[in-house]
């Protein structure tokens, strides 16, 4: 396996693929920053490290409904999500989830369904988004990680970035009402290399060295001014 980031031969066409579309960039400042940054005293560490182009796995805790649309958008590229199908049938919120990098998956669908969606967008050299628990943990913590984006790394050849999203399940976590004030911070560690294959245990090993580093930097706790 390739050591070296890799990155697409045409940059101009990547930079076609990775730009931000109206709607991307209407959500991004227009909502979700102000959200984050006033009513969630948002701060992010360490954007010098996620690659601007070519394919990448962003990998986090899930804590609250609030990490998509923060981790989307906070990264100063676009990250595509998984999205139900039956959104993608609402007038307008179609065409926004759709501009912003959504992709469908249908209800009840196979994991390898979305696998082979998400395999797909890497290979166009997007950035693709995945908590590595699959679902939120009410402690905020890689609990119990899945193997799911080590093997799309491992299947595009492709860069892993954690990312710690600190305190969003004590701002919102399972409740229908956010703790506004409450602060969320980002942080953004070192990318890692794709497993050397896409054998179980190199998958295994490759999830287990996320979750370390995930938890670490949680770990830490916010971001302290300097």
């Amino acid at each position: 396996m390739n050591s070296s980031i890799q990155l697409p031969t045409d940059e101009k066409d990547c930079w076609r693929k990775q730009k931000q579309t109206v709607a991307y960039a209407f959500v991004s400042y227009l909502i979700v920053f102000p959200i984050f940054r006033i009513f969630f005293r948002g701060r992010t560490f360490g954007n010098e490290n996620v690659p601007q182009l070519g394919p990448l796995v962003v990998v986090a805790n899930h804590g609250s409904d609030l990490d998509p649309p923060i981790l989307g958008h906070a990264l100063s590229r676009p990250i595509s999500f998984m999205a139900k199908k039956e959104l993608f049938r609402v007038p307008l919120l179609s065409q926004i989830i759709r501009s912003c990098g959504a992709y469908p998956v249908s209800r009840g669908s196979s994991d390898r369904e979305a696998i082979r969606t998400a395999t797909n967008l890497l290979r166009e050299g997007r950035a693709v988004g995945v908590f590595l628990d699959g679902t939120r943990q009410e402690n905020g913590r890689v609990n119990r990680p899945m193997a799911g984006a080590a093997l799309l790394a491992a299947r595009s050849e492709s860069y892993l970035l954690p990312v710690a999203i600190v305190n969003s399940h004590r701002a919102m976590g399972k409740s229908k009402w956010p703790r506004l004030f409450m602060p969320i911070h980002l942080k953004i560690g070192k990318p890692i290399p794709p497993p050397s294959s896409k054998k179980k245990v190199d998958l295994q090993e490759t999830t287990k060295n996320l979750q370390v580093v995930i938890n670490n930097m949680l770990d830490e706790g916010l971001i302290i001014k300097e």
